[in-house]
Protein backbone atom coordinates (compact mmCIF):
# COMPACT_ATOMS: atom_id res chain seq x y z
CA UNK A 1 0.00 0.00 0.00
CA UNK A 2 1.22 3.41 -0.90
CA UNK A 3 2.36 5.63 1.97
CA UNK A 4 2.72 8.87 -0.09
CA UNK A 5 0.71 11.03 -2.17
CA UNK A 6 1.50 13.89 -3.99
CA UNK A 7 -1.29 16.35 -5.11
CA UNK A 8 -1.76 19.70 -7.15
CA UNK A 9 -3.68 21.90 -6.73
CA UNK A 10 -4.59 23.72 -9.71
CA UNK A 11 -6.10 27.34 -8.97
CA UNK A 12 -7.08 28.39 -12.62
CA UNK A 13 -9.38 31.02 -14.12
CA UNK A 14 -11.48 29.22 -16.24
CA UNK A 15 -14.15 31.56 -18.96
CA UNK A 16 -17.74 29.94 -18.92
CA UNK A 17 -18.69 28.96 -22.36
CA UNK A 18 -14.85 28.87 -23.60
CA UNK A 19 -14.62 24.92 -23.30
CA UNK A 20 -11.73 24.58 -25.54
CA UNK A 21 -9.29 27.27 -23.94
CA UNK A 22 -10.44 25.74 -20.50
CA UNK A 23 -9.42 22.50 -21.63
CA UNK A 24 -5.76 24.24 -22.75
CA UNK A 25 -5.57 25.60 -19.20
CA UNK A 26 -6.04 22.73 -17.35
CA UNK A 27 -3.68 20.99 -19.45
CA UNK A 28 -1.28 23.10 -18.91
CA UNK A 29 -1.92 23.05 -15.07
CA UNK A 30 -1.15 19.20 -15.49
CA UNK A 31 2.08 19.85 -17.52
CA UNK A 32 2.98 21.96 -14.49
CA UNK A 33 2.22 19.63 -11.78
CA UNK A 34 3.77 16.91 -13.70
CA UNK A 35 7.00 18.59 -14.15
CA UNK A 36 6.14 19.34 -10.13
CA UNK A 37 6.38 15.42 -9.45
CA UNK A 38 2.89 15.51 -8.88
CA UNK A 39 0.45 12.20 -8.84
CA UNK A 40 -2.61 13.85 -9.23
CA UNK A 41 -3.42 17.61 -10.23
CA UNK A 42 -7.05 18.78 -8.87
CA UNK A 43 -8.92 21.92 -10.81
CA UNK A 44 -11.78 23.75 -9.84
CA UNK A 45 -15.47 23.14 -9.93
CA UNK A 46 -17.01 23.05 -13.57
CA UNK A 47 -13.65 24.36 -14.82
CA UNK A 48 -13.92 22.61 -18.26
CA UNK A 49 -17.00 24.60 -18.80
CA UNK A 50 -16.64 27.72 -16.59
CA UNK A 51 -18.64 28.46 -13.57
CA UNK A 52 -21.55 29.58 -12.82
CA UNK A 53 -22.92 28.03 -16.46
CA UNK A 54 -26.57 29.29 -15.56
CA UNK A 55 -28.80 28.53 -18.16
CA UNK A 56 -26.01 27.61 -20.71
CA UNK A 57 -26.27 23.96 -19.30
CA UNK A 58 -29.76 23.68 -20.81
CA UNK A 59 -28.19 23.41 -24.16
CA UNK A 60 -27.54 20.15 -25.21
CA UNK A 61 -24.39 21.07 -28.09
CA UNK A 62 -22.64 23.08 -24.83
CA UNK A 63 -22.67 19.71 -22.03
CA UNK A 64 -22.06 17.52 -25.24
CA UNK A 65 -18.52 20.68 -25.84
CA UNK A 66 -17.77 19.57 -21.84
CA UNK A 67 -18.21 16.38 -21.92
CA UNK A 68 -15.97 15.83 -25.29
CA UNK A 69 -13.44 17.62 -23.57
CA UNK A 70 -13.32 15.31 -20.50
CA UNK A 71 -12.84 12.49 -22.63
CA UNK A 72 -9.85 14.06 -24.36
CA UNK A 73 -8.56 15.31 -20.81
CA UNK A 74 -8.69 11.72 -19.46
CA UNK A 75 -7.38 9.99 -22.44
CA UNK A 76 -4.46 12.42 -21.91
CA UNK A 77 -3.27 10.88 -18.38
CA UNK A 78 -2.84 7.67 -20.56
CA UNK A 79 0.76 8.98 -20.69
CA UNK A 80 1.70 7.64 -16.92
CA UNK A 81 1.67 11.41 -15.68
CA UNK A 82 -0.59 12.86 -12.83
CA UNK A 83 -4.13 12.03 -12.64
CA UNK A 84 -7.24 14.40 -12.81
CA UNK A 85 -10.08 15.72 -10.72
CA UNK A 86 -11.62 18.03 -12.33
CA UNK A 87 -15.39 19.73 -12.52
CA UNK A 88 -17.87 19.63 -15.24
CA UNK A 89 -21.84 18.50 -16.25
CA UNK A 90 -22.60 15.03 -16.18
CA UNK A 91 -25.24 13.66 -18.07
CA UNK A 92 -26.46 10.72 -16.18
CA UNK A 93 -29.47 9.60 -18.50
CA UNK A 94 -32.34 12.31 -17.73
CA UNK A 95 -30.48 13.77 -15.16
CA UNK A 96 -27.93 16.47 -15.50
CA UNK A 97 -25.16 16.56 -12.49
CA UNK A 98 -22.74 19.05 -11.53
CA UNK A 99 -20.02 16.51 -11.27
CA UNK A 100 -15.80 16.06 -10.26
CA UNK A 101 -14.38 13.63 -12.63
CA UNK A 102 -11.41 11.44 -11.39
CA UNK A 103 -8.95 10.54 -14.44
CA UNK A 104 -5.93 8.41 -14.21
CA UNK A 105 -4.50 5.82 -16.81
CA UNK A 106 -6.37 6.86 -19.97
CA UNK A 107 -9.64 6.50 -18.76
CA UNK A 108 -12.68 8.59 -16.21
CA UNK A 109 -11.93 5.78 -13.17
CA UNK A 110 -15.12 7.71 -10.75
CA UNK A 111 -17.50 10.48 -10.85
CA UNK A 112 -19.03 12.40 -8.09
CA UNK A 113 -22.30 13.94 -8.49
CA UNK A 114 -22.23 17.36 -6.09
CA UNK A 115 -24.95 16.52 -3.99
CA UNK A 116 -26.00 19.84 -2.02
CA UNK A 117 -27.23 22.25 -4.91
CA UNK A 118 -27.11 26.22 -3.64
CA UNK A 119 -30.06 28.05 -3.88
CA UNK A 120 -29.81 31.07 -1.79
CA UNK A 121 -28.25 34.31 -3.08
CA UNK A 122 -26.21 34.63 -6.34
CA UNK A 123 -26.82 30.88 -6.60
CA UNK A 124 -30.08 28.78 -8.46
CA UNK A 125 -28.47 25.45 -9.52
CA UNK A 126 -31.63 23.54 -8.36
CA UNK A 127 -32.74 25.16 -11.84
CA UNK A 128 -29.99 23.69 -13.92
CA UNK A 129 -29.11 20.32 -11.80
CA UNK A 130 -30.20 17.22 -10.61
CA UNK A 131 -28.30 16.41 -7.17
CA UNK A 132 -26.30 13.31 -6.94
CA UNK A 133 -26.63 10.91 -3.56
CA UNK A 134 -24.30 11.34 -0.82
CA UNK A 135 -20.97 10.40 -1.96
CA UNK A 136 -18.56 7.72 -0.84
CA UNK A 137 -14.69 7.98 -1.37
CA UNK A 138 -12.84 7.84 -4.32
CA UNK A 139 -10.19 5.02 -4.43
CA UNK A 140 -7.24 6.79 -6.29
CA UNK A 141 -3.69 4.68 -6.89
CA UNK A 142 -4.56 3.23 -3.04
CA UNK A 143 -5.68 6.17 -1.33
CA UNK A 144 -9.43 7.01 -0.48
CA UNK A 145 -10.15 10.66 -1.12
CA UNK A 146 -13.19 12.28 0.09
CA UNK A 147 -14.33 14.26 -2.71
CA UNK A 148 -16.77 16.73 -2.40
CA UNK A 149 -18.16 19.77 -4.88
CA UNK A 150 -18.28 23.01 -3.14
CA UNK A 151 -21.21 23.37 -1.29
CA UNK A 152 -21.36 19.63 -0.09
CA UNK A 153 -18.56 20.37 2.60
CA UNK A 154 -20.87 23.96 3.70
CA UNK A 155 -23.26 21.35 5.91
CA UNK A 156 -21.98 18.47 7.66
CA UNK A 157 -23.66 15.94 6.21
CA UNK A 158 -21.82 15.07 3.54
CA UNK A 159 -18.06 15.09 5.43
CA UNK A 160 -19.31 12.62 7.87
CA UNK A 161 -20.45 10.47 5.16
CA UNK A 162 -17.18 10.65 3.83
CA UNK A 163 -15.77 9.88 6.96
CA UNK A 164 -17.98 6.85 7.90
CA UNK A 165 -17.22 5.18 4.69
CA UNK A 166 -12.99 5.11 4.85
CA UNK A 167 -12.09 8.30 3.59
CA UNK A 168 -8.50 9.08 4.41
CA UNK A 169 -8.98 13.46 3.62
CA UNK A 170 -11.39 15.49 2.45
CA UNK A 171 -10.91 17.08 -0.82
CA UNK A 172 -13.41 20.13 -2.17
CA UNK A 173 -13.25 21.78 -5.40
CA UNK A 174 -15.05 24.85 -5.43
CA UNK A 175 -16.59 27.76 -7.51
CA UNK A 176 -17.07 30.04 -4.22
CA UNK A 177 -17.56 33.67 -5.22
CA UNK A 178 -15.67 36.51 -3.35
CA UNK A 179 -17.60 38.57 -0.11
CA UNK A 180 -15.46 40.78 1.69
CA UNK A 181 -14.15 38.94 5.08
CA UNK A 182 -15.60 35.48 3.35
CA UNK A 183 -11.96 34.16 2.94
CA UNK A 184 -11.38 33.76 7.46
CA UNK A 185 -15.37 32.46 7.58
CA UNK A 186 -14.11 29.54 4.73
CA UNK A 187 -10.72 28.63 7.03
CA UNK A 188 -13.19 28.27 10.19
CA UNK A 189 -16.08 26.16 8.22
CA UNK A 190 -13.10 24.00 7.49
CA UNK A 191 -11.77 23.52 10.39
CA UNK A 192 -15.68 22.47 11.91
CA UNK A 193 -15.53 19.63 9.03
CA UNK A 194 -11.93 18.69 10.25
CA UNK A 195 -13.01 18.99 14.39
CA UNK A 196 -15.93 16.71 13.06
CA UNK A 197 -14.07 13.88 11.07
CA UNK A 198 -10.88 13.71 12.17
CA UNK A 199 -9.79 14.17 8.72
CA UNK A 200 -7.49 17.13 6.81
CA UNK A 201 -9.66 19.20 4.72
CA UNK A 202 -8.18 20.46 1.26
CA UNK A 203 -10.08 23.63 -0.09
CA UNK A 204 -9.41 23.82 -4.04
CA UNK A 205 -11.02 26.81 -5.71
CA UNK A 206 -11.38 28.91 -9.07
CA UNK A 207 -9.91 32.49 -9.08
CA UNK A 208 -10.92 34.95 -11.73
CA UNK A 209 -14.23 37.48 -12.24
CA UNK A 210 -17.37 36.22 -14.54
CA UNK A 211 -19.90 38.81 -14.51
CA UNK A 212 -20.96 39.80 -11.55
CA UNK A 213 -18.99 37.66 -9.83
CA UNK A 214 -15.11 37.58 -8.75
CA UNK A 215 -13.44 34.23 -7.20
CA UNK A 216 -10.83 34.77 -5.45
CA UNK A 217 -9.10 31.56 -5.09
CA UNK A 218 -6.94 31.39 -1.62
CA UNK A 219 -7.30 27.83 -1.80
CA UNK A 220 -5.86 26.08 1.25
CA UNK A 221 -5.05 22.82 3.37
CA UNK A 222 -6.29 22.14 6.70
CA UNK A 223 -4.16 19.06 8.79
CA UNK A 224 -5.84 16.74 10.84
CA UNK A 225 -4.61 18.63 13.79
CA UNK A 226 -6.65 21.90 12.73
CA UNK A 227 -3.40 23.61 11.69
CA UNK A 228 -3.35 25.58 8.69
CA UNK A 229 -0.35 23.86 6.28
CA UNK A 230 -0.84 25.67 2.90
CA UNK A 231 -2.37 28.89 1.63
CA UNK A 232 -2.67 29.54 -2.09
CA UNK A 233 -2.51 33.09 -3.14
CA UNK A 234 -5.50 35.79 -3.27
CA UNK A 235 -6.24 36.75 -6.81
CA UNK A 236 -3.75 35.12 -8.53
CA UNK A 237 -3.78 31.62 -10.78
CA UNK A 238 -0.85 29.08 -9.12
CA UNK A 239 -0.52 25.82 -9.31
CA UNK A 240 1.38 24.33 -5.87
CA UNK A 241 2.30 21.16 -4.94
CA UNK A 242 0.89 19.62 -1.21
CA UNK A 243 2.87 16.65 -0.18
CA UNK A 244 0.77 13.95 1.92
CA UNK A 245 1.86 10.97 4.06
CA UNK A 246 -0.51 8.49 5.47
CA UNK A 247 -0.71 8.58 9.19
CA UNK A 248 -2.52 5.31 10.41
CA UNK A 249 -6.21 5.97 8.67
CA UNK A 250 -6.08 9.55 7.63
CA UNK A 251 -3.77 11.66 5.32
CA UNK A 252 -1.33 14.19 6.68
CA UNK A 253 0.12 17.06 4.44
CA UNK A 254 3.86 18.30 4.82
CA UNK A 255 2.82 22.38 6.12
CA UNK A 256 4.20 25.41 4.01
CA UNK A 257 5.31 28.37 5.09
CA UNK A 258 2.28 30.60 4.99
CA UNK A 259 2.01 34.13 3.83
CA UNK A 260 1.03 37.05 5.42
CA UNK A 261 -2.63 37.85 5.18
CA UNK A 262 -3.49 40.51 3.20
CA UNK A 263 -5.15 43.92 4.49
CA UNK A 264 -9.14 43.78 4.18
CA UNK A 265 -8.76 46.82 1.80
CA UNK A 266 -6.25 45.33 -0.27
CA UNK A 267 -8.46 42.28 -0.89
CA UNK A 268 -11.66 44.42 -1.76
CA UNK A 269 -9.24 47.10 -4.40
CA UNK A 270 -8.15 42.93 -5.77
CA UNK A 271 -11.59 42.62 -6.28
CA UNK A 272 -12.58 44.98 -8.08
CA UNK A 273 -9.54 45.09 -10.49
CA UNK A 274 -10.17 41.18 -11.06
CA UNK A 275 -13.82 41.56 -11.61
CA UNK A 276 -12.80 44.17 -14.28
CA UNK A 277 -10.09 42.86 -15.87
CA UNK A 278 -11.61 39.90 -16.95
CA UNK A 279 -15.09 41.37 -17.82
CA UNK A 280 -13.12 43.87 -20.37
CA UNK A 281 -10.99 40.81 -21.85
CA UNK A 282 -13.33 37.81 -21.62
CA UNK A 283 -16.05 40.11 -23.13
CA UNK A 284 -13.01 41.24 -26.48
CA UNK A 285 -12.90 44.93 -25.33
CA UNK A 286 -9.80 46.90 -26.21
CA UNK A 287 -10.32 49.26 -23.24
CA UNK A 288 -12.33 51.25 -21.45
CA UNK A 289 -13.56 55.29 -20.83
CA UNK A 290 -14.91 56.87 -18.31
CA UNK A 291 -15.87 60.39 -17.58
CA UNK A 292 -13.32 62.48 -15.04
CA UNK A 293 -15.25 64.76 -12.60
CA UNK A 294 -13.05 65.82 -10.38
CA UNK A 295 -14.93 63.52 -7.72
CA UNK A 296 -13.72 60.54 -5.84
CA UNK A 297 -15.95 57.75 -7.55
CA UNK A 298 -14.71 58.60 -11.14
CA UNK A 299 -11.05 59.00 -9.20
CA UNK A 300 -11.33 55.27 -7.89
CA UNK A 301 -13.07 54.07 -10.69
CA UNK A 302 -10.23 55.90 -13.37
CA UNK A 303 -7.69 54.27 -10.75
CA UNK A 304 -8.72 50.83 -10.55
CA UNK A 305 -9.00 50.55 -14.36
CA UNK A 306 -5.48 51.65 -14.78
CA UNK A 307 -4.05 48.78 -11.95
CA UNK A 308 -6.46 46.31 -13.92
CA UNK A 309 -5.76 47.12 -17.29
CA UNK A 310 -2.94 49.42 -17.27
CA UNK A 311 -3.15 52.81 -18.27
CA UNK A 312 -3.13 52.41 -22.02
CA UNK A 313 -5.84 51.04 -22.00
CA UNK A 314 -7.91 53.83 -20.13
CA UNK A 315 -8.85 56.82 -21.54
CA UNK A 316 -10.75 59.50 -19.60
CA UNK A 317 -13.16 62.21 -20.68
CA UNK A 318 -13.49 65.94 -18.67
CA UNK A 319 -17.23 67.15 -19.50
CA UNK A 320 -17.21 70.45 -18.07
CA UNK A 321 -21.04 72.54 -17.86
CA UNK A 322 -21.03 75.86 -16.41
CA UNK A 323 -21.56 74.45 -12.80
CA UNK A 324 -18.16 72.74 -13.08
CA UNK A 325 -15.85 74.35 -10.85
CA UNK A 326 -12.26 75.29 -11.32
CA UNK A 327 -10.98 72.99 -8.61
CA UNK A 328 -13.12 70.00 -10.42
CA UNK A 329 -11.37 70.46 -13.46
CA UNK A 330 -8.38 70.74 -11.76
CA UNK A 331 -8.74 67.57 -10.08
CA UNK A 332 -9.66 65.50 -12.75
CA UNK A 333 -6.54 66.58 -14.73
CA UNK A 334 -4.62 65.73 -11.84
CA UNK A 335 -5.95 62.28 -10.99
CA UNK A 336 -4.98 61.79 -15.10
CA UNK A 337 -1.56 62.47 -14.78
CA UNK A 338 -1.09 60.75 -11.41
CA UNK A 339 -2.75 57.51 -13.24
CA UNK A 340 -0.54 58.29 -16.63
CA UNK A 341 -4.27 58.07 -18.54
CA UNK A 342 -4.75 60.15 -21.44
CA UNK A 343 -7.74 62.99 -20.65
CA UNK A 344 -9.39 64.88 -22.73
CA UNK A 345 -12.22 67.60 -22.78
CA UNK A 346 -15.67 68.25 -24.17
CA UNK A 347 -17.92 70.39 -22.91
CA UNK A 348 -21.39 69.78 -22.51
CA UNK A 349 -22.66 73.36 -22.60
CA UNK A 350 -24.26 73.35 -26.42
CA UNK A 351 -25.77 70.24 -25.83
CA UNK A 352 -27.19 72.01 -22.68
CA UNK A 353 -28.11 74.95 -24.77
CA UNK A 354 -29.57 72.99 -27.66
CA UNK A 355 -31.56 70.98 -25.21
CA UNK A 356 -32.98 74.47 -23.41
CA UNK A 357 -34.53 75.28 -27.47
CA UNK A 358 -35.67 72.15 -28.19
CA UNK A 359 -37.85 71.94 -25.31
CA UNK A 360 -38.27 75.27 -24.54
CA UNK A 361 -41.74 75.47 -26.44
CA UNK A 362 -43.10 72.31 -24.08
CA UNK A 363 -41.70 73.86 -20.99
CA UNK A 364 -42.60 77.50 -20.76
CA UNK A 365 -43.50 79.12 -17.57
CA UNK A 366 -42.13 75.97 -16.03
CA UNK A 367 -39.22 76.61 -14.02
CA UNK A 368 -36.52 74.80 -13.93
CA UNK A 369 -35.97 71.59 -11.71
CA UNK A 370 -34.45 68.50 -11.79
CA UNK A 371 -35.39 68.24 -15.41
CA UNK A 372 -32.78 70.60 -16.51
CA UNK A 373 -30.28 69.17 -14.05
CA UNK A 374 -31.14 64.91 -15.48
CA UNK A 375 -30.44 66.65 -19.16
CA UNK A 376 -26.93 68.00 -17.73
CA UNK A 377 -25.78 64.02 -16.97
CA UNK A 378 -27.83 62.78 -19.99
CA UNK A 379 -25.69 64.90 -21.86
CA UNK A 380 -22.75 63.27 -20.98
CA UNK A 381 -24.04 60.07 -20.83
CA UNK A 382 -24.64 60.60 -24.81
CA UNK A 383 -21.25 62.08 -25.38
CA UNK A 384 -19.23 59.26 -23.86
CA UNK A 385 -21.48 56.52 -25.68
CA UNK A 386 -20.68 58.14 -28.52
CA UNK A 387 -17.52 57.95 -28.07
CA UNK A 388 -17.43 54.74 -26.64
CA UNK A 389 -19.45 53.93 -29.84
CA UNK A 390 -17.21 55.20 -32.17
CA UNK A 391 -13.67 53.76 -30.83
CA UNK A 392 -14.91 50.55 -29.64
CA UNK A 393 -14.05 50.86 -25.86
CA UNK A 394 -16.22 49.72 -23.32
CA UNK A 395 -17.96 52.74 -20.94
CA UNK A 396 -17.15 52.64 -17.38
CA UNK A 397 -19.88 53.71 -14.93
CA UNK A 398 -18.73 55.42 -12.07
CA UNK A 399 -22.15 55.43 -9.43
CA UNK A 400 -21.44 53.71 -6.13
CA UNK A 401 -23.96 51.51 -3.71
CA UNK A 402 -24.84 54.25 -1.76
CA UNK A 403 -26.15 56.31 -4.88
CA UNK A 404 -28.09 53.60 -6.60
CA UNK A 405 -29.64 52.33 -3.19
CA UNK A 406 -31.43 55.50 -3.07
CA UNK A 407 -32.06 56.46 -6.60
CA UNK A 408 -29.59 59.22 -6.21
CA UNK A 409 -28.30 58.64 -9.96
CA UNK A 410 -29.63 60.02 -13.38
CA UNK A 411 -31.12 56.67 -15.86
CA UNK A 412 -29.74 57.19 -19.24
CA UNK A 413 -27.32 59.61 -17.93
CA UNK A 414 -24.61 58.79 -15.09
CA UNK A 415 -26.06 55.48 -15.33
CA UNK A 416 -24.44 54.84 -18.85
CA UNK A 417 -22.12 52.26 -19.54
CA UNK A 418 -21.23 48.41 -19.32
CA UNK A 419 -19.74 48.06 -16.18
CA UNK A 420 -19.96 49.76 -12.78
CA UNK A 421 -16.93 48.75 -11.05
CA UNK A 422 -18.02 50.78 -7.75
CA UNK A 423 -21.67 48.75 -8.14
CA UNK A 424 -21.60 47.20 -4.78
CA UNK A 425 -19.33 49.69 -3.47
CA UNK A 426 -20.75 51.81 -0.23
CA UNK A 427 -19.44 55.61 -0.37
CA UNK A 428 -17.77 55.19 3.17
CA UNK A 429 -15.97 51.96 1.42
CA UNK A 430 -15.10 54.51 -1.55
CA UNK A 431 -13.36 56.95 0.67
CA UNK A 432 -11.52 53.99 2.64
CA UNK A 433 -10.46 52.90 -0.91
CA UNK A 434 -9.35 55.97 -1.95
CA UNK A 435 -7.11 57.02 0.87
CA UNK A 436 -5.88 52.87 0.79
CA UNK A 437 -4.56 53.08 -2.88
CA UNK A 438 -2.77 56.47 -2.42
CA UNK A 439 -0.81 54.71 0.12
CA UNK A 440 -0.11 51.30 -1.51
CA UNK A 441 0.01 49.45 -4.45
CA UNK A 442 -1.90 46.26 -4.80
CA UNK A 443 0.07 42.99 -6.05
CA UNK A 444 -0.54 42.95 -9.97
CA UNK A 445 -1.35 46.30 -10.55
CA UNK A 446 -0.50 47.59 -13.95
CA UNK A 447 -0.86 51.61 -12.65
CA UNK A 448 1.41 54.03 -10.94
CA UNK A 449 3.03 53.73 -7.32
CA UNK A 450 2.44 56.23 -5.79
CA UNK A 451 -0.81 58.79 -5.03
CA UNK A 452 -3.63 58.07 -7.87
CA UNK A 453 -5.28 61.03 -6.83
CA UNK A 454 -4.98 64.08 -5.10
CA UNK A 455 -5.85 64.83 -1.21
CA UNK A 456 -8.57 67.14 -1.83
CA UNK A 457 -10.18 64.55 -3.98
CA UNK A 458 -10.91 62.76 -0.87
CA UNK A 459 -11.64 65.56 1.37
CA UNK A 460 -13.78 68.06 -0.43
CA UNK A 461 -17.68 67.56 -0.07
CA UNK A 462 -18.80 65.27 -2.39
CA UNK A 463 -21.22 67.07 -5.14
CA UNK A 464 -22.71 66.09 -8.78
CA UNK A 465 -22.20 69.94 -9.71
CA UNK A 466 -25.90 70.12 -11.54
CA UNK A 467 -26.80 73.55 -9.83
CA UNK A 468 -24.84 76.12 -8.30
CA UNK A 469 -23.14 74.85 -4.77
CA UNK A 470 -24.95 71.73 -4.79
CA UNK A 471 -23.78 68.63 -2.46
CA UNK A 472 -24.33 65.31 -2.17
CA UNK A 473 -25.83 66.34 1.43
CA UNK A 474 -28.52 68.45 0.04
CA UNK A 475 -30.27 65.24 -1.08
CA UNK A 476 -29.16 62.70 1.46
CA UNK A 477 -28.54 61.98 4.70
CA UNK A 478 -24.78 62.04 6.08
CA UNK A 479 -22.86 58.67 4.15
CA UNK A 480 -21.74 57.74 7.19
CA UNK A 481 -25.35 57.84 8.73
CA UNK A 482 -26.88 56.50 5.11
CA UNK A 483 -24.77 53.54 4.59
CA UNK A 484 -25.10 52.53 8.21
CA UNK A 485 -28.71 52.35 7.48
CA UNK A 486 -28.47 50.81 4.42
CA UNK A 487 -26.33 47.96 5.71
CA UNK A 488 -29.02 47.36 8.14
CA UNK A 489 -31.86 47.47 5.36
CA UNK A 490 -30.03 45.85 2.36
CA UNK A 491 -27.47 43.43 3.60
CA UNK A 492 -29.12 42.38 7.06
CA UNK A 493 -33.33 43.00 6.23
CA UNK A 494 -33.74 44.95 9.68
CA UNK A 495 -37.30 45.93 9.98
CA UNK A 496 -37.58 50.01 10.57
CA UNK A 497 -38.19 49.46 14.28
CA UNK A 498 -34.72 47.14 14.84
CA UNK A 499 -32.79 49.68 12.81
CA UNK A 500 -34.47 52.76 15.08
CA UNK A 501 -33.80 49.98 17.91
CA UNK A 502 -30.31 50.49 16.83
CA UNK A 503 -29.81 54.21 17.71
CA UNK A 504 -31.10 55.66 14.33
CA UNK A 505 -33.52 58.08 13.74
CA UNK A 506 -36.26 57.01 12.77
CA UNK A 507 -37.59 59.68 10.12
CA UNK A 508 -34.30 59.01 8.78
CA UNK A 509 -34.88 55.46 8.25
CA UNK A 510 -38.59 55.51 6.99
CA UNK A 511 -37.13 58.22 4.42
CA UNK A 512 -33.95 56.05 3.38
CA UNK A 513 -36.48 52.53 3.16
CA UNK A 514 -39.08 54.84 0.78
CA UNK A 515 -36.20 55.65 -1.29
CA UNK A 516 -34.35 52.22 -1.31
CA UNK A 517 -37.69 50.51 -2.50
CA UNK A 518 -38.58 53.23 -4.86
CA UNK A 519 -35.48 52.97 -6.79
CA UNK A 520 -35.65 49.12 -8.25
CA UNK A 521 -36.29 50.24 -10.95
CA UNK A 522 -33.16 52.01 -11.77
CA UNK A 523 -31.33 49.30 -10.47
CA UNK A 524 -32.95 46.82 -12.98
CA UNK A 525 -31.56 48.96 -15.46
CA UNK A 526 -27.86 49.61 -14.33
CA UNK A 527 -25.46 47.94 -15.87
CA UNK A 528 -23.17 44.86 -14.10
CA UNK A 529 -20.74 45.15 -11.90
CA UNK A 530 -18.25 43.64 -8.91
CA UNK A 531 -20.07 41.79 -5.70
CA UNK A 532 -18.14 42.44 -2.75
CA UNK A 533 -20.96 42.46 -0.17
CA UNK A 534 -23.38 39.70 1.25
CA UNK A 535 -25.84 40.92 -0.62
CA UNK A 536 -24.94 42.50 -4.13
CA UNK A 537 -28.13 44.38 -6.28
CA UNK A 538 -29.33 42.14 -8.86
CA UNK A 539 -28.42 38.84 -8.42
CA UNK A 540 -28.42 38.75 -4.85
CA UNK A 541 -31.48 41.25 -4.28
CA UNK A 542 -34.67 40.77 -6.46
CA UNK A 543 -37.49 43.02 -5.21
CA UNK A 544 -40.05 43.80 -7.30
CA UNK A 545 -40.46 47.34 -8.81
CA UNK A 546 -44.39 47.31 -8.46
CA UNK A 547 -44.53 47.16 -4.58
CA UNK A 548 -47.15 48.58 -2.44
CA UNK A 549 -45.46 47.58 0.81
CA UNK A 550 -43.39 50.64 1.67
CA UNK A 551 -46.79 52.49 1.91
CA UNK A 552 -47.84 50.53 5.08
CA UNK A 553 -44.31 51.46 7.04
CA UNK A 554 -45.54 54.58 8.68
Amino acid sequence: MPETLRIALAQINPEVGGVRRNLEIIRGARATAARLGADLVVAPEFAIGGYPPEDLVRKPAFVAACEAALAELAADTADGGPGVIVGGPWQDGRRLHNAAYVMDAGAIIARRAKHELPNYGVFDEKRVFDPGPAPGPVVFRGFRLGLMTCEDWWFPAVSETLAESGAEMLLSINGSPYEADKHEYRVQLGIRRVVETGLAFVFAALVGGQDELVFDGASFVLNPDRSHAVQLPHFAEAVTLTEWTRQGERLVCTPHPLPPEPARLDLIYRSLMTGLADYVRKNGFPGVILGLSGGIDSALSAAVAADALGPDHVRSFMLPSPYTSRDSLDDAAACARLLGISCETVPITPAMGAFAEMLAPLFTDRPPDITEENIQSRARGLVLMAISNKFGSMLLTTGNKSEMSVGYATLYGDMCGGYSVLKDVYKTTVFALARWRNANRPPGARGPEGKVMPERVITKPPTAELKPNQTDQDTLPPYEVLDAILAGLVEGEQSVDAMVAAGHDRATVLRVWRMLDRAEYKRRQAPPGVKITQRAFGRDRRYPITNGFTSLIA
